[in-house]
């Protein structure tokens, strides 16, 4: 096993469940993720994601599971990720790690850390993980 690097960009669409619901100036919400990814990683995710925004001008958090599904260089299975960030007045912090014993397929024992940037609003995904070999 040795660490590998894939990278490339996605589509997102996040979809509102329900109404958010304001209390003591927190804004909460429950949205589905639905991602298509491109590149080294072909596939689709699909999520779910809870979050908080506050009334201070960029300071929020959330958290989500998406199940990503497809072709990791080649490789065909699913994996889950855990989504875990915030931002404090404008300064991002955001972990994104793949849950472990959760790949399938030529995927399986999977373990690795997703980063996304943003660049004049299209998402890319830089993707470090390891695999064992088949």
């Amino acid at each position: 096993m040795s660490q590998q690097h894939a990278a490339g960009p996605f589509d997102v669409t996040v979809t509102p469940q329900g109404q958010p619901e304001v209390r003591d100036g927190v804004t909460t919400g429950r949205m589905l993720i639905d991602k298509r990814y491109h590149g080294e990683l072909e596939g689709t995710g699909v999520g779910e994601m809870l979050s908080a925004m506050t009334t201070t001008e960029g300071s929020a958090g959330y958290v989500a599971i998406e199940r990503v599904t497809g072709k990791l260089r080649g490789r065909s299975g699913s994996f889950v990720v855990q989504h875990s960030g915030t931002m404090a007045r404008g300064a991002q912090a955001l972990s994104i790690t793949v849950v472990p014993d959760s790949g399938t397929g030529e995927l399986a024992g999977i373990a690795g850390t997703m980063h996304i940037r943003i660049e004049e609003r299209q998402h890319f995904y830089e993707f470090d993980y390891i695999v064992p070999d088949v």
